[in-house]
């Protein structure tokens, strides 16, 4: 790992530059000598989606270092050389072939150094919040990276990278991330990954019509468990296209006032123990995601009836959105009414990506904290959760505005896994398998 480079002219020339977005770049005109292609419906539906990530790293900043990285390891992909134009037919098209000037996409912000001294955590914290209000500039690729050299309580340094999200979900960044990284213990090879989930049971196992010889309520049974699962079925997209077409969640105080402006979003941050879910998986019989569901409900409730005062649940309704990666894009352009009235008709947003199982290094530095989140949506709260190693990140993107109190909110996450995890413990260990 290099030392510091604060003397040597190029590091220089990107400490002093303030993040301003105005910077330009060179790049091949839209005209002869650079491809074009079709922006595709689906990023033209979160067109003002924007996709941060907080990287917490472990070592000093060597900045020639880091920047030869971002050239070498995400420069050179094929949409992180593109932009966005509007083509004479009125229509977005994509600029491939953009030459990049990485400098440009890195930004070295200048603090305040009595907010830093105060309280470092706090000041990365604030300035990752501002970027949800600063415009970015189109002009060039819609990526950046925001270098804060400050050390925090979880990390020596923290970069945060702000990419327009029609250059990718949540899953297709993540695994672009996972591929320019390395393993530390072993740099020649690639980060180790979970395997992909199985749900266990009977409850999933496949039901096989009974033979002849097993009776006549075997038969039954069996019939009925397909008439259930049709009914279900019927029930779940009824309440699909009702959603869609009128039903809303009514107004709580996870969501925005009816005329409310958009206001800055702010990022947090807290590691679970990955092994504390794991252990409620094998007891439960079931997957980390059902686990990580279970423990957003359980603080969401603790939040609500503290903040509420109300002890009424019949008639409380607050939905959740998981995106769901869907690559084809066929008909996406009947699908962008399905999607943006399904978006404001519910409550929170809600996605879970899975990170490597072991430390990684991404551009010469060790990374200790991955913390994905996106602003633009129009959730209140938006409900990120990552695993890296042996820790799950829970993020909370929250209108600040809505949720004065988000570190309140933050704790009750941890609270509400320790809760569950006690409950768990009490259970017979006869019915704990460990994997």
């Amino acid at each position: 790992m290099g030392a510091r480079t604060d003397g040597t002219d190029a590091s220089a020339a990107l400490r002093n530059r303030l993040p301003g977005l105005s910077i330009s770049t060179s790049r091949t005109p839209a005209g002869r000598g650079a491809a074009q292609e079709p922006v595709s419906p689906t990023a033209r539906l979160v067109k003002d989606v924007y996709i941060v990530v907080s990287f917490g790293f472990g070592a000093p900043l060597d900045l020639p270092v880091f920047r030869d990285g971002i050239q070498n390891q995400l420069a050179r992909y094929r949409r992180f050389r593109s932009i966005q134009v509007m083509s004479k037919e009125g229509t977005l098209q994509w600029v491939v072939g953009t030459e990049v000037n990485v400098d440009s996409h890195i930004i070295f912000p200048t603090l305040d150094p009595a907010a830093v001294a105060a309280d470092p955590d706090k000041a990365v914290e604030d300035y990752v919040a501002s970027l949800s209000t600063l415009p970015m500039d189109h002009t060039r690729p819609a990526w950046e990276f925001h270098l804060l050299d400050i050390p925090t309580s979880e990390a020596t340094f923290t970069a945060a990278a702000r990419v327009h999200h029609s250059f990718g979900d949540g899953v297709s960044l993540i695994t672009l991330f996972i591929a320019a990284t390395r393993s530390a213990a072993d740099p020649t090879r690639l980060p180790a990954m979970l395997p992909p989930p199985k749900r266990k049971g009977a409850i999933y196992a496949l039901q096989r019509r009974p033979s002849p010889t097993a009776g006549f309520l075997a038969f039954l049974v069996w019939v009925c468990s397909y008439l259930v699962l049709a009914w279900h079925t019927v029930v779940d997209v009824w309440s699909f296209v009702a959603t869609i077409v009128f039903i809303r969640d009514p107004p709580t105080l996870f969501m925005h006032a009816s005329n409310s402006e958009t206001r800055r979003t702010r990022f947090v941050h807290r590691s679970l123990s990955l092994d504390d879910i794991k252990f409620l998986k094998n007891v439960m019989n079931c997957t980390v995601n059902d686990v990580l569901v279970g423990v957003t409900s359980a603080a969401l409730s603790q939040y609500y009836f503290r903040n509420s005062g109300d002890t009424r649940t019949s008639k409380l309704c607050v939905r959740s959105i998981l995106i769901v990666n869907l690559r084809p894009t066929d008909s996406l352009q009947a699908g962008a009414f399905i999607f943006n009235r399904m978006f404001k008709h519910v409550s929170i947003g809600f996605s879970n990506v899975s990170g490597p199982t072991e430390q990684v290094v991404f551009c010469g530095h060790p990374v200790k904290f991955i913390a994905p989140s996106v602003y633009g949506p129009p959730q209140a709260l938006f409900v990120h959760y990552q695993s890296y190693g042996s820790a799950m990140k829970v993020i909370l993107a929250v209108d600040e505005a809505v949720f004065p109190d988000y570190i309140q909110l933050l704790d009750d996450f941890s609270e509400s896994l320790r809760l569950i995890k006690g409950a768990a413990s009490s259970l017979s260990t006869t019915s704990i398998k460990n994997d």
